[in-house]
């Protein structure tokens, strides 16, 4: 029986197309957010778990994220980052993490809910006061005169413990008046009037607006913590987890923590 043979014409536009094809699936659209590597396209529900100091950027990000991606919701959890490792370790549904701390990343990944954080943002600290400023607050100093209501964070959550560096830089002993849950609740308290004074990150100061005052604090004093984010190992929502993650990490996501007030990392 004499042996077939296919036209190379057929053989060369079948390269083509498969290499077209290929070219089409391999394209990330960095420029627009889009997730990279990920085969299928996200559905459902994303479960976020944030620090609270991310609760105005990430809003922005999953209102984009969902247009993006007709058919997902992000469900968005802000807490101290303290607490949300804590819940996590402790079985709560998660599908990413996003920790104003890497020591709280540790204690995810450390017990295997999670595994190859990225850092993706950086902050520093600033003080806050109310708009009229009746304790005249100027400096780090001036939290520690007597006299002077001063809100800080819980000492295990990452906006305490930053606030402890900067007073320990500038050799200062402040004893303030309430601590609180995360740096929302500490910022409330400044917005209220019901304190003189917080120490809370200067990405809380810009979105608070006219509500409150920001005092910076010197560079040679101040404190930064970097952003982590993962997603988890045990992910109810896997595909929806890699591509939320993939967007913070994208140019989109860069400048809206940029617009924000984060540094990159």
């Amino acid at each position: 029986m004499p042996v077939r043979r296919i036209p190379i014409v057929i053989v060369a536009a079948a390269a083509i197309a498969a290499l077209t094809a290929g070219c089409g699936s391999s394209d990330n659209g960095a420029g627009t957010g889009a997730t990279s590597g990920t085969a299928a396209a996200p559905t459902g529900t994303v479960q976020v778990f944030a620090a609270a100091s991310l609760q105005e950027a990430f809003t922005t990000l999953a209102g984009q994220f969902e247009h993006q991606h007709p058919g997902t919701h992000v469900k968005l959890n802000f807490g101290a980052s303290s607490a949300l490792a804590l819940q996590i370790n402790q079985g709560a549904p998660a599908d990413v993490f996003a920790s104003a701390a890497p020591v709280n990343m540790d204690q995810v990944t450390e017990t295997g809910a999670a595994s190859a954080p990225t850092t993706f943002a950086r902050n520093v600290m600033e003080i806050a006061v109310p708009p009229t400023d009746p304790a005249h607050v100027t400096t780090v100093a001036d939290l520690a005169r007597p006299g002077v209501k001063v809100a800080l964070c819980q000492p295990q959550v990452p906006c305490g413990v930053n606030a402890q560096k900067v007073f320990d830089n500038a050799r200062v002993k402040v004893t303030p008046v309430t601590l609180e849950s995360d740096v929302k609740s500490t910022l409330t308290k400044v917005e209220l009037g019901e304190v003189d004074a917080g120490v809370v990150y200067v990405t809380d100061v810009r979105a608070a607006g006219a509500k409150v005052e920001g005092v910076a604090i010197p560079a040679d004093v101040n404190a930064s913590t970097s952003y982590p984010i993962a997603t988890m190992t045990k992910a109810p929502n896997a595909t929806g987890a890699a591509a939320f993650r993939d967007y913070v990490l994208s140019p989109a996501g860069r400048q809206v923590l940029v617009a924000d007030g984060f540094e990159q990392p």
